[in-house]
């Protein structure tokens, strides 16, 4: 049997917006306003909540940067956890291509590296939970990707085989996971990512979630 193991954040969903608005408060809480736009910080947001705080202190010249991004960091998983959902969308066509999986009887899990709690709270909260057979987290483990150990704990959960899977995901990260793991990559090309996927030479590039599918098909068949 398959296994699909998906990256969060880019990948299934646009949740740039609303992580762009907790980063946003955390610098408000600093005197600063509007320091990240969503005209131009979308693709950063996608990075994370360090990278979001690590950009703006940048563009502020903080000095003592890495000592500031250690003590908001929290406060911004706080304020992103109480905006959690209010831009956030799947990308067109994702939970049709995971229900379609599903109906082919591939086992489909969710490996991000957003907090664990955050990530069952945002499905819950976008009522997507149950089409995941499996979620594990930034903390889930003492590791997180690009180490090869989250990804395999999401297919041993799913009762899969690691010579049976793949990743589909958006960033180096990802691309960086699945060669750790020795497992084919799959990397969207979907705004608002910032990185030049192409360069990485991943497996494929889908730009719709309906290339998805096939694409996983015809890599299986290569590899059989």
């Amino acid at each position: 049997m398959i296994s699909i193991v998906f990256d969060l954040d880019g990948t299934l969903a646009d949740t740039s917006r609303d992580m762009l608005k907790a980063a946003n408060l955390c610098f408000e809480e600093m005197g600063y306003s509007n320091v990240l736009s969503e005209e131009m910080h979308r693709g950063t947001a996608l990075h994370g909540g360090r990278a979001m705080l690590t950009k703006g202190l940048t563009l502020l010249k903080e000095p003592d940067l890495a000592n500031v991004v250690s003590e908001y960091y929290p406060k911004f998983l706080k304020y992103y956890r109480e905006n959690l959902y209010e831009k956030t969308v799947f990308y067109d066509g994702a939970i049709t291509c995971v229900e379609k999986m599903a109906g082919q009887g591939w086992n489909v899990g969710i490996c991000t590296n957003k907090p664990e709690d955050l990530a069952e709270a945002l499905l819950s909260k976008m009522s997507a939970q149950n089409y995941f057979n499996a979620l594990v987290g930034a903390d889930t483990l003492s590791v997180r990707k690009p180490d090869p150990a989250p990804f395999f704990e999401t297919v041993r959960r799913l009762n899969g085989q690691p010579n049976r899977s793949c990743l589909v995901g958006d960033s180096i990260t990802d691309y960086k996971t699945a060669k750790a793991a020795d497992v084919p990559i799959i990397l969207v090309d979907f705004p608002p990512n910032d990185t030049d996927i192409s360069s990485l030479k991943p497996d494929a590039i889908i730009g719709h979630f309906d290339e998805l599918v096939p694409t996983i098909e015809n890599l299986f068949l290569k590899i059989n």
